[in-house]
């Protein structure tokens, strides 16, 4: 990994049905700064999986939708835990902490880290295990808003978001309204773990489409701003507000992809009058958007203004259709979804074979990998090419 691996290791506690996002972002962002992440669930080992679900508000219902999300895979056994090993903990929220908080052995571990002083981060229904421990009594907290009565009845001092990005240091603990808020809480996090951040005031623009890869343009734009980047997601006929629906790319055994809705993906800005001159990087997601964006003629003008100004390109999956189609792999050396060897081969690269699927490699200025296991290694590699850092 381009970043350097740190001593700080961290605990990330899971549950079946845990929020998508909330599970995946903090876990892959932390990986891709260097810090270990072990992910654990009561009743399981590594190597089993969580079922995760998919939270979002349509602004048309009272309350949030669920739809099922990705398989989280575990990396740690929660039986094997020990707890002096760790810096940190990360609580997501989702329906899993409903459970969780009924559970002994959970709530004494959530307890102990927030007793020890060590950094407790918590997001969104995550809080219900914090008010399940005793441990919030006169502390400020915020959380997604149906979850302030257990806090309060805990003892806590509620402070209500203002909007669901929001987030609430006191001490050791630092809490979340929802995912919207990742960038600032995993930020937060970092620098509770004495993380120090240089160079990371970069603008980078994300190319998104209908049906990206859900994790592939959430994931590393939310590590990305955690940094301090400045990020600017665009879909050509779309403009800043619109939405763009997301896949669900799963690996459940068929020979290829499952594929389930994902989240609606809010773009920024406007992709017409993009000044490419303005960024520092270009960041290309997967999925099926890139079939169509390849024939776009002002998507193709566009990356071809990146690549040959010399500036990062990071592609990952699928997004190295659109790199094919636009004539920019001719003597590079990239990989991508396997599936997609051709197009790159066609177009004269040199192809890297992922093996295993997480990988990722850099040639001059372009990052390419494979699919989204591999995302702690992409971000890694463009962090490096822009000369951003994370030091412990």
């Amino acid at each position: 990994m381009a970043n350097a691996k740190s001593e700080r290791r961290v605990l990330l506690l899971c549950g079946d049905y845990a929020e998508d996002y909330e599970v995946m972002v903090p876990f892959q962002a932390l990986l891709a700064y260097g810090v270990c992440v072990d992910a654990v669930c009561p009743g399981k080992k590594a190597g089993d999986f969580c079922r995760t679900a998919i939270h979002q508000s349509s602004g048309h219902q009272q309350t949030y939708t669920e739809s099922r999300g990705h398989n989280f895979t575990l990396n740690a056994s929660f039986d094997e835990i020990d707890q002096t090993k760790y810096h940190g903990l990360i609580i997501p929220g989702g329906r899993a902490p409903e459970y969780l908080a009924m559970d002994a052995s959970v709530v004494d571990l959530v307890r102990n880290f927030i007793n020890s002083g060590k950094p407790v981060a918590s997001i969104c229904h995550g809080q219900l295990i914090l008010a399940a421990t005793g441990s919030v009594e006169g502390r400020k907290c915020t959380g997604y808003p149906p979850v302030g009565p257990a806090l309060i009845a805990a003892g806590a001092l509620w402070v209500e978001p203002d909007t669901m990005a929001a987030c609430v240091v006191d001490g050791n603990i630092i809490t979340g309204a929802t995912y919207d808020g990742h960038p600032k809480f995993i930020r937060l996090f970092v620098e509770a773990l004495g993380g120090v951040i240089s160079s990371s005031e970069k603008r980078i623009l994300f190319l998104c489409g209908d049906y990206m890869e859900d994790y592939e343009v959430t994931v590393p734009l939310q590590s990305l701003q955690a940094l301090g980047c400045n990020v600017d997601a665009v879909c050509p006929k779309k403009k800043a507000g619109d939405t763009c629906p997301t896949a669900v790319h799963d690996f459940e055994g068929d020979q290829t992809y499952s594929e389930k809705p994902g989240h609606d993906f809010t773009l920024t800005a406007n992709f017409e009058g993009i000044d490419a001159s303005s960024y520092d990087a270009l960041v290309v997601p997967g999925g099926r958007a890139p079939e169509y964006l390849a024939l776009d003629v002002k998507v193709i003008a566009l990356v071809k203004n990146f690549m040959e100004s010399g500036k990062p390109v990071a592609s990952i999956c699928h997004g190295q259709q659109i790199l094919a189609a636009a004539g920019v792999l001719k003597g590079k050396k990239c990989t991508a979804y396997p599936a997609v060897k051709l197009n790159v081969v066609l177009a004269g690269a040199t192809w890297l074979e992922p093996d295993p699927i997480d990988r990722c490699f850099t040639d001059g200025n372009l990052v390419t990998g494979a699919a989204w296991p591999g995302h702690p290694e992409f971000i890694s590699q463009l962090m490096a090419l822009l000369g951003i850092k994370v030091s412990f």
